[in-house]
This record gives structure tokens, sequence and C-alpha cells, in this order.
């Protein structure tokens, strides 16, 4: 088992991340690996992760591997515990839960373990961010990485056949997972402007190989970030994001922290 739970995150002002206490109650119920009840009725979601995701029988949705595992493990670290919620974007999605990055409190009151970074370190989520959300993406992105090397959690070989597993950009086998969230690793080939929208190519072919898209409306948050999407050819990158067919296989990518620039 990772060590996350021992560790500390404190006062959010001191890593430079700007977000905006919110409210301060107790765990009541653990619906899943990213989300809860507060003893207050308010539902939260742990924003900036995806653990997996239990069934859905209205839906007919099997539960993804580890997702009772990971419920356990968020039940463990939090249920009975008082947290402090933190807003760093849109405060509520479309049903009404809140979106908040959330810290238990410790004996003295204070915040004390940041669950995102407990839940994606212990192998039992991944990170997922949104667009305009605020967190320390970096943390998280270490986090991650170690739960990876370890072979934790979701990152095991064995789980759910490599379900979990970063892909290669190759078109045929990524086809296989359009309408999921997947993260793909390897080398930008080549990339356009048309019309203002940038797409990135990673194979000779843009109308059957994978390609990294970037909408117009969406670039100027890679412009606030520093990121030029059009001098990255060549560089290894991991994105992730959902898979769509349009020609070959494509992600929309509307967050420049759901980028990671390798090399």
């Amino acid at each position: 088992m990772a060590m996350a739970a021992t560790k500390s995150v404190r006062g959010t002002a001191e890593h430079g991340v700007k977000l905006t206490k919110g409210e301060q109650a107790k765990v009541g119920f653990v619906i899943d690996g990213d989300s809860f009840v507060l003893d207050t009725g308010l539902k939260v979601v742990l924003a900036a992760i995806q653990a997996p995701k239990r069934a859905w029988p209205q839906k007919n949705l099997p539960a993804w591997p580890l997702a009772d595992e990971a419920r356990n493990y968020l039940q463990g670290l939090s249920k009975n515990r008082n947290v402090q919620l933190y807003y760093g974007g849109d405060r509520r999605d479309r049903y009404g839960r809140a979106l908040a990055q959330v810290w238990l409190e410790d004996p003295d009151g204070k915040d004390g373990i940041w669950l995102q970074e407990a839940m994606v370190e212990a192998g039992y989520a991944r990170v997922y961010t949104w667009p305009k959300s605020t967190q320390d993406t970096q943390r998280l992105y270490a986090a991650e990485r170690r739960a990876r090397e370890a072979k934790l959690g979701i990152w095991a070989d064995e789980v759910g056949h490599g379900f979990y597993q970063i892909r290669k950009p190759d078109p045929n086998p990524l086809a296989q997972y359009v309408d999921s969230v997947q993260i793909v690793e390897g080398f930008i080939l080549s990339s356009a402007d048309v019309r203002g929208t940038v797409y990135l190519n990673f194979g000779s072919d843009y109308k059957t190989d994978f390609t990294l898209a970037i909408a117009k409306k969406n670039r100027r948050a890679f412009t606030k970030k520093g990121l030029d999407m059009m001098s990255l050819n060549g560089a290894r990158i991991r994105v992730r994001g959902w898979i769509e067919l349009q020609n070959g296989p494509v992600i929309w990518l509307n967050d420049p922290n759901r980028l990671e620039i390798l090399d």
C-alpha cells in the first residue's frame, strides 16, 4: 500500500495555487473512489482525478476494475472525518455536486492529507483535470508517476488486462477505445493549423492515424500556459482525454493540464 495517507499537503497559498476556501463538514457516505456525501447532504466530487467507476445498471455500464477497492480506500481515509473543501474553478457540476479540492482535517484543525494526492499515489485514481480548474497539477502528476512506477492499484500489470495502461498512438488498437478516456503517449510527427484549429499528427497519414486536436476557441488557454502548440514537432508527449473517431482516432484537447511534454 502506498504511503500517501501519511503525507501532509498544507496551506494552498504556500504552493502558489489560488483556491477559495469552501465548506467544512464531516464525510458521511462514500459513493466511490472520487466522490462522497457530507453529513450536511452535499455531494462532493474530488476534482482533477478519476477513480475507477462503479457499475451503473440503469445505463447497463459494468464496473471498472478495482472500483470497489478504490471506494474502500477512500472510505478508510475519510469516513466520519472532518474535511475542508477548496474551490479553484466551477463550484458545482450540472448535477449540483461540489467540485472541490479536499483536505482531511488533522488533530489540530488544520489541513492535513490532500485526498486527491492520496488516492492518486495509492494507485486508486488517475489524474484527470478539467478546463479552467486550479489545482497543484504537477504534484498530482508526480504522485501518479510514483504509483505507476511501483505498479500500484490500477497500474498493476494484471489489472483488467491493461484496462488503465498508457496506450501507444497506433490507430487500430486505439480505435477499440472509442468513447472512453485514455492516456496516449508518443511522438508528434507533424502539425497543421487549419482556420485556427491545431492538429498534431502522430503518423504520416492524418486521415487514418491518431491526431491530437485543439479547437480555435481553446488555444488561448494553451498560450496562457506558455505552450506554442505549433512548435511541438518531434516532441514526445503524454495526453489524456476522450477518444473519438474522425478519420482516425482523435482526442480534442480542451485543457492544457491534460498534456505532459516529456522530451
